[in-house]
């Protein structure tokens, strides 16, 4: 039966998905990782949204976090150790109606990836970027990450870290054309759910740094500040976020911050105990890099095809004395 195409628009429109339409195999993470959090909440951000699996793409490098792709029932390029945000970009400048997410880890983003994850904060792109931070290579077997706390015993540091670990909250926020940055951790579902959806509402790159478990290598990690709901500072603002009744009555320690203030949120960002948590930062005022260099605009199907053939032709074996500009008949 033929549908009208009117007919086939109108329920696309009227189109709604469930979480198994985003749910892809069984994770293969480790009982109690944080990647597990972060997931359910990308998915269940997917399903409120409506976003048409089709029109979604999950981008990833090297790591426990960047196996998210396959687990995710929309497009995705798993690629290699560090290039994430680079191969994000390029499918933002070639479909700029695509929703791109990128999952990166403390070591893919911070280590190998720095120079990327640098210049994309600069380029400003329309993307959700969630770097999984659980401050060890968890996938190698327990490597001293960029993140990892001085003095962090690990099997490329069996006498302790020697330095400071790399805050990635910190380099963003000094980086030219930033626009939004955010701190989320796993163990508070509803507040990571939130901070992700402002992410994705805003227009530019968004980087959110989650602070994760790693059950595995650092079982202790974050054990202190599970329990103690005091070392938990919560941003709050009317730009920002909101807290419920309930999640206020727990967590206590909160600050009004408001995210236009660059400068009181490097102060923010600075800070370890207690752990900040919320919207440090937004500013929807930064032009995006994909308008500024008009993407998409001159990817017509002709020109894709022809620039297609242009390359093929160089690799085609022309019959001898033939005309190469002249294909030869089949």
């Amino acid at each position: 039966m033929t549908i009208h195409a009117t007919e086939c628009l109108l329920r696309l429109h009227d189109q709604h998905y469930e979480l198994e339409d985003y749910q892809s195999g069984v994770p293969r993470w480790c009982t109690g990782c944080g990647d597990n959090a972060i997931l359910a909440a990308v998915q269940k951000l997917c399903r409120d949204e409506d976003l048409r699996p089709e029109k979604t793409m999950f981008v990833s490098g090297i790591g426990c976090s960047s196996r998210f792709p396959h687990y995710m029932k929309t497009y995705g390029f798993h690629g290699i150790h560090g290039r994430a945000l680079p191969v994000a970009e390029g499918v933002k400048m070639s479909r700029p109606d695509l929703n791109v997410f990128v999952n990166t880890g403390d070591g893919d983003c911070c280590s190998i990836g720095a120079a990327h994850w640098i210049h994309a904060i600069r380029y400003n792109m329309n993307m959700t970027v969630m770097l999984h931070d659980n401050q060890i290579y968890g996938l190698t077997k327990k490597q001293a990450s960029p993140t990892s706390p001085r003095g962090l015993k690990s099997n490329t540091t069996p006498r302790g870290a020697y330095l400071e670990g790399l805050n990635p909250l910190t380099v963003t926020l000094g980086v030219q054309n930033v626009s939004f940055v955010a701190q989320a951790v796993d163990w508070i579902p509803e507040v990571l759910y939130d901070i992700i959806r402002a992410a994705y509402h805003h227009k530019g790159l968004s980087f959110v740094r989650i602070l994760q478990r790693c059950p595995e290598w650092l079982p202790d990690m974050f054990e202190p500040f599970m329990h103690d709901p005091m070392k938990t500072r919560l941003l709050t603002h009317e730009k920002g976020l909101k807290l419920s009744a309930n999640l206020s009555k727990v967590y206590k320690n909160q600050e009004q911050h408001d995210p236009s203030d660059i400068h009181r949120a490097r102060e923010i960002a600075s800070d370890r105990d207690p752990i900040p948590v919320g919207i440090l930062y937004h500013n929807p005022e930064v032009p995006v890099y994909e308008e500024l260099r008009n993407a998409g605009q001159q990817r017509s199907t002709r020109y894709i095809k022809s620039g297609f053939e242009s390359e093929l032709d160089k690799f085609t074996v022309w019959p001898q004395g033939a005309d190469k500009k002249v294909q030869p008949s089949a």
